[in-house]
């Protein structure tokens, strides 16, 4: 039965009327009286929230109204004194944001459990069913300090209590029992805490720029700020951080800082329940467009409104990493290092070693020396024993980075003294980002500072601009490495030969610094990299090195990944463009750091091989003499004495190895391996009937491999490619190349390159290759009976990137046919929906560039009309297009 008691409440909520509501449970099934309400105050903090009502008010009075709900619902059984309802964790603090559980703890003497434990059970369930997400546990004092003895979680949730309604001196009992004198005193619970933060930070790459972060647990969320919050309340004994002004922990800056950065982190929370409807902690990409135009951003020219939205975001939370920071070091100076002996070495006259924290020997040195604020961070490059900075020093920094001024930038000792800094790898990195935390690098560098937190909102940038820089200077710095000789033996090999690293490091800096401004980020990035140099006392001829480096950054990457390496010219026009073995090495290493820094799934055993091809072939180049022309027809007849040679010792004659080859075009001897000319020949020679001949060739060594080869040889069958494209896809696997060769005596030779879903050739597992063999024997059975195009599922992340597919198509007059470029977002059937397209044009296809770069392919397809000639017709070629966008831009629809 429903008691008359109304709680007291410090603020009326105007909007519950709990007159009206009494009223309403008189006469009323309660359930719907309760969730009635519950909704009503919902959609009510809902409006509020969008008409940009305070944050900090919404999400009390929230807390404030289920303490209303939960005192109602309380007084609907009968309860002994001894016992009590308490609010525990974000919901003790008195916070609650819409979809956050409310953990609820029921404390209660020993002897008063049997008396109540049926009200109790009825009590949860009455909450469930009024649509309440609740945490909950039932426990003596007792047991919940035997629990927090062993789990920081629960000791942490007992400082947060609070008592919703029952006896009161059961929860000052709890805290009395739970303070530091008698579990987890100020020291160990800060360690352990420590340790979780970092555990926690490790678990989300220690980065606080993933492309859908975690508002809550990432590096500079809300929990970094709850971190603080625990240790300096249980430390100073308070129960609220207001309380500590005064004290010397926090400066009025920093205590502005977390206040507003948590205000901000509580309104990005707030919209994220709101939208997803769910406790959803993720800024998902399905939710970050909401949540960027309920916060008001429009698109602008090069800059979307979700760029500019995350923008903030990420600047924000590096702000608050940084606090986290300052404020955790000098926690751990007045806990774990009170009343130690302190061991201070003599650095030089600005600095000093206190306990192996690197600190400022006196409060005016970075007033009297501006350039100590450079300076502080090559000593640490310098020395790998310091472990970090001092709090009082971080807080000086911080105090005196508005020293940092053009006339800084260009004062020669600071110029001298960051030049330093990059020549030391094995600290470069950790420094930079130190500097980038401490807001030190954005104003010494004032272009970088630009691209801090700056995204870009698809899946091939994985982080922001300024976390993928540093990112592509850890990769450079990693190839010194012992281990970066087998996973990277090029790279590693050239870092041994280059005549100065900081050069490449100087590149790796600005590759990107354009990004963000309209126009090519290539070139304007090269006109700043060129005035960095001037400004950092570097040759005018290094100069001209490192502004190349940064213009023609993605050259490499788009030579191997869109144009055929086999082709002579190809090669030759690469290495025209490079012009010597300097400016090569320099582009490999610069270029696979910056696609492993991209996102490290993009670079898998085929783009290396294909980087390990263009590198070896323009070397060869190189060396031979750019005015030496390759004859081809020299080369083909090179190849083909070759495989001779190797097939005669296999039994096969010279009569019998042309009666194969006899009808092969130059193509295939300008494109093909001796070794695999042999592999071919081989295999058909052995092949007795016109059966399709399928061969798949195994690799032992997957990371040499590059791919996994699958020849396909048919006599007078149409439309190979679309049949292999749709079993391949059946069986999740990606093609990365096709090689596609016709005869005139009706064969058609088809080498596919594939990987499985890991981005990995295929091994040899005898199963899973005959496996393939039959499902594509089956598809090549179907002749232009295919099933439909594949309906798989589109993966989450893909299908919320739906840009409008576009084409173009040139003709190669040298090849003698067409190219035809598709950019379009990836889908599950892509490729065998093209070949079906090109079915229905009559179009053939002689090879195909497969490129995919995050949510979108870049494929190139070599292609001629059913006469073997080039697209001229201007409006076969339109409508082929056209059909190309509307087939894939419906197949985006569907899914």
């Amino acid at each position: 039965m429903l008691m008359t008691a109304v709680p007291y409440f410090e603020r009326p909520l105007f909007f519950f009327d709990q007159s009206r509501f009494r009223r309403a449970l008189a006469e009323q099934p309660h359930i719907t009286v309760f969730k009635d309400a519950i909704n009503a105050a919902n959609m009510q903090f809902n409006r509020r929230f969008v008409e940009g009502e305070d944050i900090r008010t919404l999400v009390y009075e929230r807390a404030l109204f289920i303490d209303c709900i939960l005192h109602y619902a309380w007084h609907k059984f009968e309860w002994p004194e001894s016992i009590s309802l308490e609010a525990v964790g974000g919901y003790g603090r008195g916070e609650l944001h819409p979809a956050s559980d409310i953990d609820l703890l029921i404390l209660h003497r020993p002897e008063v459990l049997a008396d109540c434990e049926e009200n109790i059970g009825q009590f949860f369930t009455f909450l469930w069913d009024i649509k309440l997400e609740i945490g909950s546990s039932v426990r003596t004092v007792k047991q919940c300090i035997e629990i927090a003895r062993n789990d920081i979680t629960v000791a942490t949730n007992i400082m947060e209590s609070r008592t919703l309604v029952g006896d009161q001196s059961l929860r000052h009992e709890l805290l009395q029992q739970s303070s530091p004198n008698n579990i987890w005193p100020a020291d160990t619970f800060f360690r352990a805490k420590w340790d979780e933060q970092i555990a926690r930070h490790k678990k989300y790459n220690d980065t606080e720029y993933n492309l859908e972060p975690n508002i809550k647990n990432a590096p500079g969320g809300l929990r970094d700020i709850q971190t603080i919050s625990w240790v300096a309340k249980r430390y100073f004994q308070v129960r609220t951080l207001k309380q500590l002004e005064g004290k010397g922990f926090f400066t009025e800056e920093e205590f502005s800082l977390l206040y507003t950065g948590e205000e901000y982190l509580w309104r990005v929370r707030y919209g994220l329940h709101m939208v997803a409807k769910r406790p959803e902690e993720r800024l998902m990409f399905d939710y970050q467009r909401e949540l960027a135009k309920l916060f008001g951003f429009e698109d602008e020219q090069g800059s979307l409104a979700v760029e500019q939205f995350m923008h903030k975001y990420y600047r924000t939370v590096l702000a608050l990493r940084e606090l986290n920071d300052v404020l955790l070091q000098f926690l751990s100076e007045a806990i774990l290092q009170k009343g130690k002996c302190k061991s201070v070495t003599a650095v030089n006259e600005r600095f000093q070693l206190r306990d192996n924290y690197i600190e400022a020997t006196h409060t005016y040195v970075f007033e009297e020396n501006p350039s100590a604020l450079i300076e502080m961070f090559v000593l640490m490059a310098q020395n790998p024993k310091i472990v970090g900075v001092r709090a009082s020093t971080i807080r000086l920094v911080r105090e005196s980075r508005h020293l940092i001024d053009d006339n800084f930038r260009n004062d020669p000792k600071n110029t001298q003294l960051f030049v330093k800094l990059l020549q030391y790898p094995g600290g470069l990195v950790e420094q930079l980002k130190r500097m980038l935390r401490y807001g030190i690098l954005g104003l010494y560098l004032p272009e970088f500072g630009q691209v801090t937190g700056q995204m870009q909102h698809d899946l091939f940038h994985i982080y922001t601009v300024d976390a993928h820089t540093l990112k592509v200077v850890q990769n450079m710095c990693n190839f010194l490495l012992p281990s970066a000789k087998e996973e990277f033996p090029i790279s590693a090999h050239i870092m041994t030969r280059l005549p100065r690293l900081d050069l490449l490091y100087m590149a790796g800096l600005y590759h990107d610094i354009g990004k963000g401004r309209g126009g090519d980020h290539s070139t304007l990035g090269a006109v700043d990299a060129e005035a960095f140099c001037k400004r950092h006392g570097v040759s005018a001829r290094e100069t001209r090195l490192v502004s190349w480096l940064v213009e023609k950054h993605l050259l490499m990457s788009s030579v191997s990944q869109k144009q055929d390496l086999s082709d002579p010219d190809v090669i030759r026009n690469f290495a025209l463009i490079v012009g010597d073995q300097m400016h090569l090495d320099y582009l490999f290493a610069l270029t696979v750091a910056d696609i492993n820094g991209t996102n490290k799934e993009l670079w898998n055993t085929w783009r290396a091989s294909l980087m390990r091809q263009l590198y070896m072939e323009t070397k060869r180049a190189l060396r031979r003499g750019l005015e030496n022309n390759i004859d081809k027809q020299e080369l083909i007849e090179e190849t083909q004495q070759a495989a001779i040679r190797k097939l005669g010792r296999n039994k096969l004659t010279e009569a019998q190895i042309w009666e194969f080859w006899r009808d092969m075009g130059e193509d295939y001897f300008l494109r093909e391996s001796v070794a695999d000319i042999t592999w071919h020949t081989e295999a058909i020679a052995g092949h007795t009937n016109d059966d399709p001949l399928i061969l798949i060739k195994k690799t032992t060594n997957r990371e040499l491999a590059g791919a996994t080869q699958i020849f396909i040889r048919t006599k007078n069958q149409k439309h190979v490619f679309v049949a292999a494209a749709s079993a391949l896809d059946h069986l999740s696997l990606s093609i990365q190349d096709a090689k596609i060769y016709s005869s005139n005596s009706g064969y058609t030779i088809d080498t596919f390159f594939v990987l499985n879903q890991d981005g990995k050739p295929l091994g040899s597992n005898p199963t899973l290759l005959k496996k393939i063999q039959q499902t594509l024997q089956e598809e090549l059975r179907l002749a232009e009976n295919y099933s439909e195009v594949i309906s798989r599922r589109t993966p989450r992340r893909l299908k919320y990137f739906a840009m409008p597919t576009r084409t173009s198509l040139s003709h190669d007059t040298v090849r003698k046919c067409s190219v035809l470029e598709v950019i379009s977002p990836d889908r599950p059937g892509l490729l065998a929906c093209i070949g079906r397209i090109f079915m229905q044009f009559e179009i053939q296809l002689l090879n195909a560039k497969i490129a995919t770069l995050g949510e979108r392919v870049e494929d190139i397809f070599f292609i001629v009309d059913g006469q073997g000639k080039p697209l001229v017709d201007t409006e076969i070629a339109e409508n082929l297009q056209r059909e190309i966008r509307e087939q894939l831009d419906k197949r985006v629809d569907l899914h």
